[in-house]
């Protein structure tokens, strides 16, 4: 399980590559929507000690213009060399499939995406030879989500909304909105629905937002699991309630030992299994489960 905004921000384009497009319509650049979207190797190293590899690398591949690369790199601060190294990447890329790349650099601070999307020229005053112009998202481009009809229509841009307006004073709002949208996807499609939760969390990273994300999951626990309701049903309830919780750390990429999976299992106290399924919410570890309440 991945644990930081960086990952969030740039796996939302492995998630749904169409949002590249959407989102970058912001900057007054079109493109059109694609038709396929294939994973490319992250892996830029050439054969000799310098390693460099690009944060996520998809191909798209649209009707109107073409196929071309997507490089998505999530910036958390301000890096003197990585001009150079994302002109590398796309000369790189260009050299070695033989097809155009863009750069689209993903920024939670507004300060660190007016600072990327500088254009940078690469060669002497008198005759640039190349020129890097990375698209940029940013709390100042990406638009505040923050109605669940809104968030409902692309969901996609809104886990991103929530990433890249985490400390704004728009947070609580945006994650309401979202959390409604996500528990309406939820009935329809419970595997994406977990996907934009963990997405959604990651990105938040240690920001007070992420606090009132974990409530809003944990006051309504149905968005983790509809399997749970299921269990219920079709075994004992000790049994049942069990089962949930087993689904919920599944579902949140909680590593289940076999020793803490036979605790669970064969405990057939109902009041210790709600407890331990109301922690499964926001616990990192079934460690968190376990503990006992300081007397």
């Amino acid at each position: 399980m991945v644990s930081s905004p960086h990952e969030a921000m740039h796996r939302i384009f492995q998630q749904d590559p169409g949002l590249f497009p959407r989102a970058v319509r912001a900057l007054g650049v079109s493109f059109s929507d694609p038709v396929s979207a294939s994973p490319f190797p992250t892996d830029l190293t050439e054969n000799h000690p310098l390693e460099r590899r690009v944060d996520t690398l998809l191909r798209l591949d649209t009707v109107k213009d073409g196929s071309f690369l997507l490089a998505v790199e999530a910036q958390g601060g301000r890096d003197p060399g990585k001009p150079a190294s994302w002109a590398y990447y796309l000369a790189y890329l260009y050299a070695k499939y033989k097809m155009p790349a863009v750069l689209l650099v993903v920024c939670q601070d507004r300060h660190t995406a007016a600072w990327a999307a500088r254009q940078v020229s690469l060669g002497p005053p008198q005759w640039p030879t190349l020129t890097l112009r990375p698209l940029v998202l940013g709390p100042d481009v990406v638009p505040v989500i923050d109605t669940p009809e809104a968030a409902a229509k692309d969901i996609s841009l809104a886990v991103l909304s929530s990433a890249l307006h985490s400390r704004a004073p728009e947070s609580d709002a945006i994650l309401k909105a979202l959390a409604a949208a996500l528990k309406g996807l939820q009935a329809d499609d419970e595997d994406t629905a977990s996907i934009y939760i963990e997405l959604t969390e990651q990105g938040l990273g240690k920001t007070p937002a992420a606090d009132l994300w974990r409530h809003l999951m944990a006051v309504d626990l149905s968005i983790f699991q509809s399997r749970t309701a299921q269990a219920l049903r079709a075994e004992g309830l000790t049994e049942g309630l069990a089962e949930a919780l087993l689904v919920v750390l599944g579902g949140r990429g909680v590593d289940i030992s076999d020793e803490a999976r036979d605790r669970i299992t064969s405990c057939d106290d109902h009041d210790t299994l709600t407890t331990w399924l109301t922690r499964a919410a926001t616990a990192t570890t079934t460690a968190e489960l376990f503990e006992q309440p300081e007397s």
